[in-house]
């Protein structure tokens, strides 16, 4: 692995030079003598292969480096971090020990004996087994990265050129040549311009909505990376002209290479759902609270393995029973199983899983199933201005053409978003009747253009410079003139118009554009011979170089001073409005050019070939009109802002793009008012890094906005917003978001326009690029929420009930009425179903009218957790009641019990069981159960461990009864079933048929029976089942409505409280 250049900057020995510690050099606030000099290198010779060999010892390769994660052994360890985790893991293991014990003890050696530890370890392995797997497949940002960077590079070494030279072998001091689609190799200075202009698309990695000029001039040393026009950047891309470069910072010292550190820091600090966190708390109340309840059986029930005797007042003669020992530990196991809800995991991925579904349909592709859940509680938006809420395609906003007279304008507006030629049209526009002034303005915007549109899909992409793309969408609006018709190629092609234009005149010379004249011109000869000049440009140069106006008639008029500040003024309220203007312009007095044919043996061809000749060229035009153009916000923007400030969330804007545009759009798509004053909540990314109070200005209520920002501003408000206990959902598509997308709590990425490296780097990607996606994605996120809340509450009740049914059997001193494999079954399998079904309740109309909930919002309440301690203390009373009632009563509210022969017990000898063999002349009757029979002629007090089956049965199939109906409760967390009836969610039904349905099937399968220690059950035992389970319906209807009553109560006094502060 290549050191990537980690030691530039510390102790670098380049040519001659030295830089040491602290003494760091700037290459673009250097001018290009001084660069050459401070590399020790000629851009004629380059660098000599000696020399790149020592320096390769100091710099590493040019590439950025490999993490290495976590092993695979440190991630199944990782597994068992969690409190509940642990708890379970302790209990396999005293449940394993016990089963070993108990079946060496009594010669068991049969598998039934060591189902329940082993139910529990195959639980913690296929849970490790998920968490490895998400964890480790989650790291493929970096690597995504890896492949922006370039493979070869054209290097100049020992004063030859070497053309593929791999360009991970470059080292700073290199000369490297680019041409026009080259992807830059290494972060370099520009030496030279080979061409008159060099642009480069460097938008991914600062947010830029259009190419970059580039120039030889240095700028100042604290420039921001957008500042910097004299060095491009590894990873982007030349798309005009090509130029000589030395190379100055390689590997992980390239601002590509910032942003994979950036990445790597991001992913190291990533941080639990808001759920998790909840959960993780609740794990460890939970233990506190397994181990108290521990404590308290042991306590109550000591007398019955450790005995002694008081001699002199001391206690002496310990008796100590190792049997009934361990039975209290079984006690302790069943507790940790019963307190533990092993099947919440699996319903959490279930319901997470079945969300990403629902997202999907809405265009939302989720990655990574948490985010479903942290959409629910999202309290800001910081969002990338250029291709998330703009359209990321350049598009002519305004045509503004030459009136009758002079001193005269007019202005079209013109729709549309996208390269689709379709999309929108122009107002008031005279279809059929272009006059000539509006014709010459389509001729000049089709010809003097090197762009292309082709439909690709059912989208429609550019080739070349966007904004030359817009112009051509433009004059497919502005349609043909009459004349025009029959030149036209066939209605097929995209760009027709613009072909017609081209077939009616031929172009035969380009005058490339330059930064200096700021323009580009073509000349085109017309079907007669006759040559004419066409240019478009800067608005301004244009109208330096222009002596002349065309009116709408056509006539050419002299360029007076009147029309010149018409014109400017135009271009003023234009430009203030974040437009792009470009002029056009023309002539036809061309003495040189008339015999001219592109033949490179005519003199004229020389002036072409002297960049220096073109201003000459372009002299004395006739101005014809100008147009602006933008990246457009996308249609559906301002209504999803309104629908997040309804929703109590907040919209941050962070783009790379410049401050003037940025604020434009923010204007327009409901950020800022259209007259609101934005001063102090509009700054550059340099500006928030200076502030003094960075988080007091982070929250301001309302929309902020932060341009020309870095990855490093990005992740510093993301950080800080998150350390404010806010829950941040970032959103964009180039290179720089990716650090942010990592580190915010929810990442979105774009996935037309969006980068590999933001996908990767991503929670969530949005098929369709569109920011409304995202208010429907955080609508679904808390509808799952809520409905998530629902199932974990009604399983964290279930196990309170089971916990207080342990509780009661100990505390009473009665026979076992549970055993934890039962438990297991029921928490894993009984209960999955109906909680899983919970997750289709309908969501509320209101749901994004509410402000988010808070990432500290406790899963229960005070009042929640008093119903369901009421609730659980009911299901403790109702499965050990059962179980006293079978054996003490030999009918119950008029149900017959005594059909199977059972021996019926007073409750002191069933609560003395334990002291069943001091009792004389006691006897038990066979009883049947199903097609077995069980007798206990040899020991009459099996009756009370091997003749609990029956009296379990019943117990296991009350808890079950009490669960579905208890499901029924968890449909609405105050609402009564009389108002949310159960087949307003007809999936628990289905449910709760399939649980019972599961229930029968070990209650009436012998092998299945066997494993779980139960026995069929006849009907009338079944209708003292259902009788003893309704209840729990009727007591949480009374307490719902207890809580309806409390909360109308408090909702008039607070907001007589509201009103009187």
């Amino acid at each position: 692995m290549g050191k990537g250049g980690q030691d530039y900057g510390k102790s670098e020995n380049i040519g001659s030079k030295s830089v040491k510690d602290g003494d760091s050099f700037a290459p673009w606030a250097r001018d290009v003598k001084e660069c050459e000099e401070k590399y020790g290198v000629s851009r004629d010779l380059g660098l000599s292969s000696d020399e790149v060999e020592r320096r390769r010892k100091i710099h590493g390769w040019n590439e950025l480096e490999k993490h290495e994660g976590p092993s695979i052994w440190r991630l199944i360890l990782d597994q068992f971090n969690d409190t509940l985790v642990r708890i379970l893991l302790c209990a396999a293991v005293v449940s394993f020990v016990l089963a070993w014990y108990d079946g060496s003890e009594h010669g068991e050696t049969g598998i039934t004996a060591f189902v329940e530890p082993l139910v529990i370890f195959l639980i913690l392995i296929v849970n490790a087994f998920v968490g490895v797997w998400q964890e480790n497949n989650a790291e493929k940002a970096l690597e995504a990265l890896k492949e922006i960077q370039s493979e070869t590079a054209s290097v100049i070494r020992d004063g030859k050129k070497i053309p593929n030279l791999p360009a991970k072998e470059l080292v700073p001091g290199d000369i490297v040549e680019l041409r026009v689609g080259d992807k830059v190799p290494a972060d370099m200075r520009v030496l030279a311009l080979i061409s008159s202009t060099l642009r480069v698309e460097q938008g991914s990695l600062t947010g830029e909505s259009e190419a970059v000029s580039k120039t030889v001039k240095s700028v100042l040393e604290d420039s921001d990376i957008q500042g910097k026009k004299c060095m491009v950047f590894a990873g982007t891309t030349v798309v005009n002209g090509n130029c000589i470069c030395l190379v100055t910072h390689i590997g992980m010292n390239t601002e590509l290479g910032k942003v994979h550190s950036q990445i790597q820091e991001a992913s190291e600090s990533e941080d639990d759902t808001p759920l998790k966190k909840k959960l993780n708390e609740f794990g460890e109340v939970l233990t506190a609270i397994i181990g108290v309840i521990c404590a308290l059986v042991w306590i109550i029930n000591v007398k019955y393995f450790l005995t002694w005797e008081y001699v002199d007042g001391w206690p002496k003669n310990f008796k100590f029973s190792f049997e009934k020992c361990t039975y209290y530990f079984e006690i302790a196991v069943a507790l940790a199983v019963a307190a533990i809800p092993e099947g919440l995991p699996a319903v959490i991925t279930t319901c997470l899983a079945l969300g990403t579904r629902k997202m999907a349909q809405k265009n939302a592709l989720v990655r990574k199933l948490p985010s479903v859940e942290t959409l629910g509680c999202t309290t800001v938006i910081c969002s990338d201005k250029t291709g998330t809420l703009t359209t990321n395609q350049m598009a002519v906003a305004k045509l503004v053409a030459m009136g009758p007279r002079a001193a005269t304008i007019r202005t079209f507006n013109v729709d549309g978003t996208t390269y689709d030629p379709a999309d929108g049209g122009i107002e008031n526009w005279p279809a059929g009747s272009m006059d000539v002034n509006l014709q010459m303005i389509a001729k000049i915007a089709a010809i003097c253009n090197d762009a292309g549109v082709e439909k690709s899909g059912h989208h429609y992409v550019a080739s070349g410079m966007p904004t030359e793309a817009a112009l051509k969408v433009m004059v497919e609006k502005m349609g043909l003139p009459n004349g025009l018709q029959h030149v036209s190629s066939s209605s097929d092609d995209v760009l027709r118009c613009c072909q017609a234009w081209a077939n009616s005149e031929i172009r035969i010379a380009t005058l490339e554009f330059d930064r200096d004249r700021k323009s580009m011109g073509v000349i085109v000869s017309s079907s007669s011979g006759k040559k004419s000049l066409l240019v478009k440009g800067a608005v301004e140069n244009l109208l330096e170089r222009s002596s002349f106006v065309q009116l709408l008639d056509g006539s050419v008029v002299e360029l007076d001073q009147s029309t010149r500040c018409t014109i400017l003024e135009s271009l003023q309220e234009m430009s203030t409005g974040a437009l792009r203007c470009l002029g056009f312009a023309y002539k036809e007095d061309l003495p040189e050019f008339a015999t001219y044919d592109g033949d490179e043996e005519h003199p004229a061809h020389q002036l072409l070939l002297n960049p220096s000749n073109y201003s000459s060229i372009e002299s004395k035009l006739i101005f014809v009109g100008l147009a602006g153009l933008r990246d457009p916000p996308r249609k559906e923007v301002p209504k999803a802002i309104v629908d997040c400030r309804a929703a109590g969330i907040r919209v941050m804007v962070i783009t790379g793009d410049n401050k003037n545009t940025a604020e434009a759009i923010c204007r327009e798509i409901g950020v800022f008012g259209l007259d609101e004053d934005i001063s102090s909540r509009s700054l550059t990314g340099k500006e928030f890094m200076d502030h003094s109070d960075k988080k007091g200005h982070l929250r301001k209520t309302g929309g902020l906005l932060f341009s020309r920002a870095e990855p490093r501003h990005k992740q510093e408000i993301v950080r800080l917003l998150k350390e404010d206990g806010e829950v941040v959902a970032m959103t964009g598509d180039g290179v720089n978001d990716a650090p942010a997308l990592k580190l915010a709590d929810i990442g979105i990425a774009m996935g037309i326009a969006g980068t590999e490296v933001a996908k990767e780097a991503s929670d969530m990607v949005l098929a369709d690029d569109n920011f409304s996606t995202i208010v429907a994605a955080v609508s679904e996120g808390r509808a799952i929420y809520n409905n998530m809340k629902a199932f974990i509450r009604y399983m964290i009740s279930s196990n309170i009930g089971e916990v207080a049914s342990i509780f009661l059997t100990a505390a009473l001193g009665i026979p076992e009425g549970l055993i934890p494999v039962q438990l297991l079954w029921v928490n894993l399998v009984t209960d999955g179903p109906p909680a899983t079904a919970l997750g289709f309740n309908p969501p509320d109309k209101d749901i994004m009218k509410k402000p988010p909930r808070k990432s500290d919002d406790s899963l229960i309440n005070a009042w929640i957790l008093f119903r369901y301690l009421v609730i659980g203390l009911y299901v403790g009373l109702a499965t050990v009641g059962i179980f006293i009632i079978w054996y003490t009563h030999g009918s119950f509210f008029g149900i017959d019990l005594s059909q199977d022969g059972h021996s019926l017990v007073s409750y002191s000898q069933l609560a003395n069981w334990g002291q069943c063999r001091s009792w004389e002349g006691f006897s038990a009757s066979p009883f049947t159960a199903g097609s077995r029979v069980f007798r206990f002629d040899e020991d009459p007090c099996d009756y009370f461990e091997t003749g609990k089956v029956k009296a379990m049965t019943l117990s296991l199939s009350v808890l079950v009864a009490i669960e579905m109906f208890n499901s029924l409760n968890a449909l609405s967390e105050d609402g009564s079933l009389l108002t949310m009836p159960p087949w307003v969610n007809p999936w628990l039904l289905l449910a709760m048929s399939v649980s019972f349905g599961l229930h029968f099937l070990i209650l009436y399968v012998p092998f299945l029976a066997q494993v779980f220690g139960i026995v069929p059950l006849s009907l009338s035992e079944w209708l003292l089942v259902l009788l003893v389970a309704f209840p729990v319906i009727l007591i949480d209807e009374v307490l719902k409505f207890i809580g309806r009553c409390t909360s109308g109560l408090q909702k008039p006094a607070r907001i007589a409280k509201a009103k009187g502060e």
